[in-house]
């Protein structure tokens, strides 16, 4: 996840996300590989982030950027409904409101693809103007509606990253294309229910491990094994 920051005093560069849960995995497991999360911190480029962190006293910089792109994009257009999202969303940007914020319709969200503001990525205003660094990544993720799950094993513990509410499926495919394919059931224990335990094998003998169809919404913490066929 590349995070465009302004205004903050905080380092360019990669940071490894300290997760307590992939960190409680690996004493368990014991694995021979450790995958975990890195977040990059960039001050170039917004176009190509995927979200934005923002000091407070500095949102108007970022806002200004988006008004002058809609104003452009106004003076060109001969589209009546585009020019009303157009408006809307100068009014928006007017009450120093990022549009991430803003509802928008399925054909406003055409218009926003079409013309791409940055605020239209998740941004996250802060308060702070060093904020640390982890609580920070915690952050732009809960603002951004993405989150981990789990695999693990004597191999390899990993934390895989996640758009929230995706299914069963989805997190297959992330692993590897083959276990989305032939995806068959998939073995599913939360972190809340596993914490106590000493292994998968000791989860599944006192019942917290659920067997799930491609239906299932992945729940923050999950840690999965998927049963395929290919």
């Amino acid at each position: 996840m590349k995070i465009y920051f302004h205004g903050l005093d905080i380092p360019d560069g990669k940071v490894k996300y300290n997760d307590e849960i992939l960190n409680d995995l690996e004493k368990k497991f014991s694995p021979k590989k450790t995958t975990p999360f890195f977040a990059e911190f960039t001050k170039n480029d917004p176009e190509k982030s995927d979200a934005i962190a923002i000091f407070a006293n500095n949102i108007l910089d970022i806002l200004v950027l988006d008004m002058e792109k809609l104003e452009t994009r106004m003076e060109r257009s001969d589209s009546g409904k585009e020019k009303l999202f157009i408006k809307k969303s100068m009014e928006f940007l007017e009450r120093e409101k990022p549009l991430c914020d803003m509802d928008f319709s399925e054909e406003e969200r055409e218009f926003a693809k079409m013309i791409m503001p940055l605020t239209c990525k998740p941004v996250l205003t802060v308060e702070e103007k060093t904020p640390e660094i982890n609580s920070l990544i915690r952050r732009v993720m809960d603002k951004a509606g993405v989150s981990f799950f789990y695999t693990a094993g004597k191999q390899e513990v990993r934390s895989w990253f996640i758009n929230k509410g995706s299914d069963i499926v989805t997190c297959a495919g992330k692993i590897h294309s083959d276990l989305a394919k032939g995806f068959i059931k998939a073995d599913v224990v939360n972190f809340l229910d596993f914490k106590d335990m000493h292994n998968l094998q000791d989860a599944r003998a006192k019942g917290v491990v659920k067997l799930v169809d491609r239906d299932y919404t992945i729940q923050e913490g999950d840690i999965i094994e998927i049963r395929f066929n290919v």
